[in-house]
């Protein structure tokens, strides 16, 4: 995965508590804000609607999903 870099703007709080938790736990600032940005990722991004349908699409491979779908509920009368 290729690497980019970027200047961010922090608060001088919030600076010295990224010094201090670098140092608490021996990594460098970069890793800790990676480590915060992908735990952001797992905690917040829930995939929408529409992205579901659209990396699910074509995964159905055995004949019309709609006649399977009425064999399936034919089954619970």
């Amino acid at each position: 995965m290729a690497s980019k870099r970027m200047i961010i703007t922090l608060s001088e709080e919030d600076k010295s508590w990224l010094d201090n938790y670098s140092k608490t736990y021996g990594v460098s600032i970069a890793e800790a804000i990676r480590t915060g940005i992908s735990l952001l990722k797992r905690v917040k991004y829930k995939p929408t609607y529409h992205k579901v349908v659209y990396d699910t699409s074509g995964i159905w491979k055995k004949g019309d999903g709609l006649k399977y779908q009425k064999k399936l509920r034919s089954e619970w009368k």
